[in-house]
């Protein structure tokens, strides 16, 4: 077994070797506080230029936001219906990239259905197909070919059934078929962006909190010790996200809460596509119910303002269950029914301050100075996170004359990331020479880990029975992983972060143990 640790590597040993030299060596060019999609983004774009680079989080990699998505990587069609046509050509150039450039092990395409029935009518359903002919527009004019995303196209109603088979059959006129990008795991994502930033350099240092941002400098709070540290960084990027008025009190948002629910695949058939639902009343809003690889579905998706004060944690109310299993039992032959739902998980988005209802303000983000000179950026969403990384960063260089290349990012691929032929050799078995313990795991590691699965298989190659599932598909060698190089420092950033165990409570209860052992062994 290789036992050299790749520079991608998380762990707490490096972690206290960055702090240390952190001690020793305030001085740095950029300070990135949140560990999030955006922040781990904005990470590797400054780190890839040259700059010298820290990220901090005060909790784990995609504790907030970040992990609470769709897991959708979408083309902006939503966005046609509001006439945002700047916005949408974004999301669609910025899916190319992920599924053709930095991400392709991590991101493929979904086939995703909205069935037409006959009370639809007839303008609901030429409005809906013209507006997928337009989404296909972007995706052509974003450079995205065919093989990788395919042209949209109607059904039959027999064609529906065959990819839907819960879809209510009376009146059923049939479908229109589109694609679109989806995550294995958007947690996984962000993971992964926070790897290849310490690749190219940065110190990437969770539990660790920004205590004040001043133009002198800024105190983080290392969260395991307690101990302060002052840094002297030249520039500061504040992407905390619905958070980021705390170190900016100039920023206005209005976050919105979005609910899902997790469902077992069987209870819809076990559907081979997504089912998207349009919202009564909504020529943009749409619920779906989006199959994952575990056999999970994810039904989604609600658009509520949040009042008060911002949790860490936020959780689905039970209003927004019962609105959710409404709004696809309007469109379904079965009854879904709250024994269906084997958990739930709301995200918050951190839209910008605006008038009206949540599901019409703007998904665009901001990118300001603010007085204490820090770069803050919010808003936007998860699709676009590099191009508001690389703006923000460009924000950074500008407003503080810092010694930086241009950005790398849009061709820059991320850790695991190869061609989807090697990919789809590598999953077959091809190529693990010198890994024999892969043997019958390729598969479902490469869907998981891209070309780092012969690395994840090696954590079990002095004990084979770690390639056994703890639960749900996870392996022990995830888990040892998940310590050894993805950063995990605890139990939950094992089963909710770096695996979604954690979206079953009984099957989070049942992989504690092994989550334990595999932090004791390697933590």
């Amino acid at each position: 077994m290789n036992t050299t640790v790749p520079a991608s590597s998380l762990n707490a040993a490096r972690r206290a070797e960055d702090l240390a030299h952190l001690e020793s060596d305030p001085e740095i060019d950029v300070l990135v506080v949140g560990g999030g999609v955006t922040g781990t983004g904005a990470a590797l774009d400054a780190a890839a230029r040259g700059l010298t680079t820290v990220l901090v989080e005060r909790d784990d990699l995609a504790f907030g936001t970040s992990r609470w998505s769709s897991k959708l990587v979408h083309g902006g069609l939503r966005y046609l219906a509001k006439g945002q046509i700047g916005i949408a050509y974004e999301s669609a150039r910025e899916r190319d990239v992920l599924m053709r450039v930095t991400a392709p092990h991590l991101v493929r395409p979904l086939p995703m259905v909205m069935p037409v029935h006959r009370h639809t009518g007839l303008g609901r359903a030429l409005l809906s197909r013209g507006g997928m002919g337009l989404g296909d527009l972007l995706r052509r004019a974003a450079g995205t070919p065919g093989d990788v995303l395919p042209r949209p196209r109607t059904l039959d109603a027999r064609q529906t059934l065959r990819l839907l088979p819960t879809v209510d059959p009376r009146g059923l006129v049939g479908g229109v078929l589109s694609f679109d990008g989806q995550l294995v795991d958007d947690a996984r994502l962000v993971v992964t962006l926070a790897r290849t930033a310490a690749r190219e350099g940065a110190r990437v240092i969770t539990r660790c909190s920004a205590e004040n941002v001043t133009r002198d400098g800024v105190t983080l709070r290392d969260g395991v010790t307690g101990r302060l540290i002052p840094v002297r960084p030249r520039a500061v990027v504040n992407a905390t996200g619905v958070h980021a008025d705390a170190l900016d009190p100039g920023v206005r948002l209005s976050p919105s809460r979005g609910t899902h629910l997790v469902l077992d695949g069987a209870s819809l058939g076990r559907p081979r596509a997504a089912l998207t639902a349009p919202v009564p009343g909504s020529l943009s809003r749409f619920v779906f119910a989006l199959p994952q690889p575990d056999g999970r579905v994810l039904a989604g998706l609600t658009d509520e303002p949040v009042e008060g004060p911002v949790p860490r944690v936020p959780h689905a109310p039970e209003e927004d269950v019962d609105t959710l299993l409404s709004q696809f039992n309007r469109v379904l032959s079965t009854h879904l029914t709250r024994d269906d739902v084997l958990g739930t998980f709301a995200g918050l988005r951190p839209l910008l301050h605006g008038e009206g209802e949540s599901s019409d303000l703007s998904r665009e983000h901001s990118v300001a100075v603010g007085p204490n000179g820090a770069v803050t950026v919010v808003g936007g969403k998860l699709t676009t996170y590099r191009a508001m990384a690389e703006e923000a960063v460009d924000a950074a260089v500008a407003a503080h004359r810092l010694p930086a290349g241009p950005c790398r990012t849009r061709e820059l691929p991320l850790v695991g990331a190869a061609p989807v032929e090697e990919l789809a050799a590598l999953a077959a078995g091809e190529g693990t020479a010198g890994c024999d313990v892969l043997d019958g795991a390729a598969g479902p590691f490469v869907a998981r880990y891209g070309a780092e699965a012969p690395a994840v298989a090696a954590e079990a190659a002095e004990d084979p029975s770690l390639l056994k599932p703890v639960v749900r598909g996870v392996t022990g060698a995830e888990l040892r992983f998940g310590v050894r190089h993805e950063g995990a420092m605890d139990v939950g950033d094992l089963l909710d972060r770096r695996c979604r165990v954690g979206w079953i409570p009984a099957e989070r209860a049942e992989a504690e143990a092994a989550a334990a052992a595999a932090l004791e062994a390697h933590g």
